[in-house]
């Protein structure tokens, strides 16, 4: 035992933390995380949001990104247009991504308890500006409490390409015979970034997939899809539908919980429909093999025979709040 002496000045780890203390840093900035469309800590997609990012670099947002090592990183910027809440950007660890469906929905729940925020574009509603265009977007209130948001499509619903059953299958470790084709064949839609929607079989199908990044890389580089999207209906305990989305190429092996994925899909759904006036609504469960269990709820409008409006929305959960020194 030494008495007396609490650590030597000469141990290397002392020093090394001295001086950092010492050294004056170009760039502090905050962040906070928070899991989005769950209401309980430890569930839903966690997402990092940088408030008040006006003092970094792409480079630097990227680099960011990569350390959180998460789904994806917001990036908050002042809007162009002042009448705009804020400009947002959302980068994966390996690239920016034009729009996103949960760290919208996390960036809004942030910034919806900051009262200086939501004076901007009303006290309930906010308007970011992204490469995919204007995203609206309405705060969930439990009272005066901020819980949750709702977004709606920054674009109209696109439905590109049909993918044979086979690459899909191979792209997600799963066989041919696991597709489901009567309602449609795997194909590519978007409301904002094309995202590969396939239906499979079974919950069992849908347990055993595993995205293979080679057969992505051959059939679905990430200049054709963002990700694939698979799904089961449910019909059990007030889920419509379960699901996983894989994007591999993106530094996303699997999602827990994806708004862009899910406000296409539903609006892919009325879509499919035959009916030319429709109110669609579904509840969807994603995130639950990877133990991060996900509540998302997804509307589409459709009028005339076409789809005027999809939604996604949920709850979110504040996490950890910190401060980035950037050297």
């Amino acid at each position: 035992m030494m008495e007396g002496r609490s650590a030597k000045s000469s141990d290397p780890l002392v020093r090394h933390y001295r001086a950092a203390a010492n050294r004056e840093l170009a760039v502090q900035v905050r962040f906070a995380t928070v899991d989005v469309f769950t209401s309980r800590q430890f569930g839903g997609n966690p997402l990092a949001v940088v408030p008040e990012a006006g003092a970094l670099s792409t480079q630097q947002m990227q680099a960011i990104a990569a350390e959180f090592n998460l789904a994806e990183t917001t990036f908050v910027l002042p809007p162009e247009d002042p009448t705009h809440t804020a400009k947002v950007r959302i980068f994966t660890p390996r690239a920016e991504l034009p729009f996103a469906g949960h760290p919208n929905i996390g960036t809004a729940f942030i910034l919806g308890r900051v009262e200086a925020y939501r004076n901007r574009s009303g006290h309930d509603t906010m308007v970011f500006e992204e490469k995919a265009g204007l995203v609206q977007i309405e705060l969930l209130k439990d009272g005066d409490d901020v819980v949750g948001a709702r977004l709606a499509a920054p674009q109209p619903l696109v439905v590109g390409d049909v993918i044979a059953p086979e690459i899909v299958a191979d792209a997600c470790s799963v066989t041919s015979a696991d597709i489901e084709t009567a309602h449609h064949r795997p194909c590519i839609a978007s409301c904002g970034i094309p995202l590969l929607f396939a239906e499979l079989h079974d919950l069992a199908a849908l347990a055993v997939a595993q995205p293979r990044s080679e057969v992505f890389r051959q059939h679905l580089p990430n200049d054709r899809v963002t990700g694939v999207f698979l799904y089961v209906p449910a019909n059990s305990k007030g889920i419509d539908i379960q699901a996983r989305m894989f994007a591999p190429l993106f530094g996303v092996p699997e999602d827990p919980a994806t708004g862009s994925a899910n406000v296409t899909f539903v609006a892919l759904l009325a879509e499919l429909q035959s009916e030319p006036d429709l109110r669609l609504d579904r509840i969807i469960a994603q995130g639950i093999e990877m133990g991060r269990p996900s509540r998302l709820e997804a509307s589409a409008e459709k009028r005339a025979g076409r789809v005027i409006a999809a939604k996604v929305g949920g709850r979110c959960v504040p996490m950890m709040q910190g401060v980035l020194d950037i050297a």
